[in-house]
């Protein structure tokens, strides 16, 4: 048992790295280990039990780990652990020890004791249960050999101070996996959009971009980046988007109601790029306002349709879904018949089936339909 002097220290410093870990989960790893230390202890488990017996095991330490061929076993026994059964009924968020759950002799005669903490060197436990996100339980489990003692009641009191800081930093750490989630969809819808866009200042530097913004950042000589900045070639140009920019960012700040603007970027020999410029209003928080900044919309038509989606979405063969993505892009039939090194009446046919199979009577009626039905160029 370690001595008050040596294990306040150590609790404090538990304490704070479990709310590290709620907001960087990479140091989640090893706080287990970090508790069972902590709790002068051999094993720690952290676990959540849900409905219909599902057990996530959220960390453990490292001999608490069984091989894969064990692992069914060990998950059997996660369900009927019967120290959370008996903690559950003993009530929650309550610190309790074995002692409080079974007797020696009911212990040693379980099945529980003989074939799974045995196998574990586990005799002394002491943890606690408590309500988790959406209806599940959380499981607090420190343990330690039969050598090694009983809890005592201070080491009860050091575990009552560590368990309502352990709850909170679950749930912070769960807010924060949810918030991450959404961010990461957030992101993966933008680079899935056929729209380039950007997150400016409002001095038209560039905080983030998607992936299809830096694609045509890269592929038009009409957008550049000059030390960080979003530039439009020619000068002229680049002016009045300084003045859009210069706008929704009066109307980010509330100051004029600026809703956004438009603005044509001519490229030669090609259709020209659309780009527009929206406001992205400041979200106040407890934390502090976040800043104002702008969003800016690039989209070319002539970007390529992907086929392939066009060949899910209508059934079409690989050339028919050649063939329609070219006419999405509002290519001619003579264009297509040229690019494709087909004959006209070849062309013609294609169109027809894709026609019936898109259930439009008109070119132009599909055309419309193909342009819009996939928006998206995706290389995954």
């Amino acid at each position: 048992m370690l001595s008050q002097e040596v294990l306040e220290p150590r609790l404090s410093g538990l304490i704070a790295h479990l709310y590290d870990a709620a907001v960087d989960d990479s140091l989640w790893a090893g706080t287990a280990t970090r508790i069972a230390e902590t709790l002068g202890s051999t094993s720690t488990v952290l676990k959540l039990h849900g409905d219909n017996a599902r057990v996530n095991l959220l960390e453990c330490t490292d001999n608490l780990m069984v091989s894969e061929r064990e692992q069914a076993w060990a998950d059997d026994w996660h369900r009927k652990d019967l120290w959370v059964e008996r903690s559950v009924a003993y009530g929650m968020q309550r610190i309790i020890t074995d002692e409080d759950l079974v007797t020696r002799e009911e212990q040693a005669r379980s099945g529980f004791y003989q074939e799974w903490l045995r196998h574990l060197d586990i005799h002394h436990m002491i943890g606690a249960v408590f309500p988790a996100a959406d209806g599940a339980i959380g499981v607090l489990g420190i343990h330690r050999p039969q050598g090694a003692g009983a809890y005592t009641g201070h080491e009860r009191r050091q575990a009552a101070i560590v368990l309502p800081h352990l709850q909170r930093a679950l749930r912070l750490g769960q807010r924060f996996a949810a918030v991450a989630q959404s961010h990461a969809a957030a992101l993966q819808a933008l680079d899935r959009l056929d729209t380039g866009v950007l997150m400016m200042d409002g001095t038209g530097r560039i905080i983030q971009a998607s992936s299809m913004a830096e694609r045509l950042l890269r592929e038009n000589a009409e957008l550049a980046v000059i030390r960080g900045r979003l530039a439009l070639r020619p000068p002229a140009l680049h002016d009045k988007l300084l003045s859009l920019v210069r706008g929704a960012m009066e109307t980010a700040r509330g100051k004029i109601a600026n809703p956004g603007a438009a603005l044509s970027i001519p490229r030669p020999h090609r259709m020209p790029l659309a780009l527009e410029v929206a406001p992205l209003r400041a979200s106040a928080s407890a934390f502090g306002e976040q800043r104002p900044c702008v969003l800016v919309f690039i989209r070319d038509p002539e970007a390529p349709i992907a086929a392939a989606r066009l060949r899910e979405l209508f059934g079409l063969t690989r050339t028919e879904a050649v063939v329609a993505a070219a006419l999405g892009r509002g290519a001619s039939l003579e264009d297509i018949a040229g690019n494709m090194s087909i004959g006209l009446a070849t062309v013609r046919s294609h169109l027809k089936r894709i026609l019936a199979k898109t259930g439009t009577h008109r070119q132009a009626e599909a055309a419309a339909l193909l342009a819009r039905s996939v928006s998206t160029i995706s290389n995954h």
